[in-house]
């Protein structure tokens, strides 16, 4: 029995997209991907031998463009770095957390302290359920790391409670290593 052969056309991504391409890369994606978003959006075009030409000065864009997000997404790891931040959460009478803390609340806890990041960079594999201090790890643009401290306090608990609920949580970090 033969190989089938992937004989879908090629496309050359205009910029970058998320889990698929950087601008100036040959991807092959599905129809309906292609059909219904990077064409619509003007994010790919189908590669011929025009838009190969095209290719290179892509390149060398992105090229640029990376050395940029490089130098400053280490801007923002030095920012974020050792930086420790408070969340206070809404908890029963025990102690126990009624929510959880997720990327989403993480992105907005950032934007209150002008740290402007896109989830994506956000690397917990689960949720913070947990009262107590947690590493959160980030991963920046070009792959630069960053973690910052977060404690997770619960509203109108008085310290004895946290402070419990924290050495029951200690040694809990959230970074892409545990999963």
């Amino acid at each position: 029995m033969e190989k089938k052969r992937n004989t879908s056309p090629q496309y050359l991504l205009l910029q970058d997209v998320y889990k698929l391409g950087r601008k100036g890369d040959l991807i092959r994606a599905k129809p309906g991907y292609v059909r219904n978003f990077l064409l619509p959006t003007q994010k790919a075009v189908l590669a011929d031998v025009n838009t190969l030409r095209l290719r290179e000065r892509l390149q060398e864009e992105r090229a640029k463009q990376a050395e940029l997000d490089k130098k400053e997404s280490e801007e923002l790891a030095r920012v974020i770095n050792d930086k420790s931040l408070t969340v206070e959460v809404k908890v029963d009478p025990d102690g126990n957390m009624y929510g959880s803390v997720s990327a989403g609340d993480i992105i907005e806890l950032l934007k209150k302290h002008n740290i402007v990041v896109e989830k994506q960079f956000v690397q917990l594999p689960q949720p913070i359920k947990k009262l107590g201090t947690h590493s959160i790890a980030l991963h920046l643009k070009e792959g630069v790391p960053a973690t910052f401290t977060l404690n997770v306090h619960g509203e109108g608990l008085d310290q004895n409670v946290n402070s419990a609920a924290e050495a029951e949580g200690e040694g809990e970090s959230f970074s892409p290593s545990t999963r």
